[in-house]
């Protein structure tokens, strides 16, 4: 089974300060490369049928650089539609099946996420499948965790294991919100309802890059050997 891609890739970044003063977050180089680089390189390795980014802040910025790399983009005006109202705007050129979401600012390393994902996705008892990181392993951010990973991959909210920004997710509980701009959250809590939110735990190393101390550590963490 493929799965089309969706690069979440129209914050503002005010948490990267000056970095962003001039250059949307995606586009801050880590390593020699824009950031979003990094993101497109583990999606394009599984070859998916179509990737899709949205745009906000700066967006002809991205465009430019996205458009010779295959990728498709979506501007969002006047306002950014956050994570849930942003995937449901780009479905007409993501398709109807189930799709996998990136969050564009973090780093992996170890092996590739989305391959992970896709072994492990099960239609028939999944409406979505997250990518979790241990505390211990997610590096630049703080706090306990998000979700609970039970035995069965089953996820509940909790300390336990950081969202690393990616996922495999059905859409079609995205046409039952009301709302235009809404998060991913809110689909989230109806299948948690439903015990159909699951998870898995992510072997390597992650890294937010989301302010500027996240860039220096995730050089150092592409520099390593895990």
């Amino acid at each position: 089974m493929s799965f089309s891609v969706m690069l979440f890739a129209a914050g503002f970044g005010t948490r990267m300060k000056h970095l962003t003063a001039d250059r949307p977050k995606p586009m801050v180089p880590v390593a020699g490369k824009p950031l979003i680089d990094h993101a497109l390189a583990l999606a394009q390795d599984i070859a998916p049928p179509v990737i899709v980014a949205n745009l906000h802040y700066l967006p002809e910025l991205l465009a430019a650089h996205l458009g010779p790399l295959g990728v498709q983009t979506v501007v969002e005006l006047p306002h950014i539609l956050e994570t849930g109202g942003g995937l449901r705007n780009a479905l007409p050129m993501l398709g109807d099946g189930p799709v996998i979401t990136m969050n564009t600012d973090a780093i992996w390393r170890g092996p590739n996420p989305l391959h992970l994902l896709i072994d492990a996705w099960d239609p028939d008892k999944m409406d979505a499948l997250l990518m979790g990181v241990q505390p211990s392993h997610a590096l630049e951010h703080s706090g306990k965790g998000d979700f609970t990973l039970a035995p069965d991959g089953r996820l509940t909210r909790g300390a336990g294991v950081v969202f690393g920004g990616v996922q495999i997710i059905k859409t079609a509980l995205l046409a039952n919100i009301v709302a235009r701009v809404f998060s991913l959250n809110i689909v989230w809590d109806v299948m948690l309802e439903e015990k159909r939110l699951f998870g898995l735990s992510y072997p390597g190393m992650w890294c937010d890059v989301g302010h500027p101390d996240g860039v220096a550590t995730a050089e150092e963490l592409l520099a390593t050997d895990v």
